[in-house]
């Protein structure tokens, strides 16, 4: 993501968004674990103390915002799982349908659609990005998210026989 985090009030940026905190529960974005420029270890900045979002970056108030995850204690266990959305496997109960590669969230936050890169032998089929919404989310662990399978299989219709003329 590599996303700039602006301080207001210091008019200038104050840290890197490296990757988003998801709670693997339902989705939701959390924060981001950010970067400060003379420090090595990763911060979190919590979704509540973004004022604003844009191409430009994450405006904030400023650098205290940026928060240990030890100081964290109500998210403990969701930064613990240290859940990574990207490169996760989306398989459905009869087949695999490949890794997430990307996602958009909506204005609450959480994830709505994942993109999934569909491996090699599948391209040549069809697509070769699959657009899953998170109606279609069944379960999440750490290894894989499985997915409804939205594959119809239709019966063959039956034809009444045409009178002879």
């Amino acid at each position: 993501m590599d996303q700039p985090v602006i301080s207001l009030r210091l008019g200038g940026h104050i840290a890197i968004a490296k990757t988003p905190v998801i709670n693997p529960h339902n989705l939701k974005i959390l924060g981001w674990w950010c970067k400060e420029p003379a420090e090595s270890q990763l911060k979190i900045l919590l979704i509540e103390d973004i004022r604003q979002a844009s191409s430009e970056g994450l405006a904030v108030n400023d650098e205290d915002v940026l928060s240990s995850p030890v100081d964290l204690v109500r998210h403990r266990e969701i930064l613990d799982v240290k859940f990574e959305l990207l490169g996760k496997t989306v398989k459905t109960k009869r087949a695999k349908l490949g890794k997430v590669n990307d996602y958009s969230y909506n204005e609450g936050m959480f994830v709505q659609k994942l993109y999934v890169a569909r491996p090699v032998t599948k391209i040549l089929a069809a697509e070769s990005t699959l657009i899953i919404d998170r109606t279609q989310i069944l379960e999440v662990t750490d290894s894989y998210i499985l997915v409804r399978d939205t594959e119809v299989t239709a019966e063959a219709p039956e034809f009444a026989a045409a009178p002879a003329t």
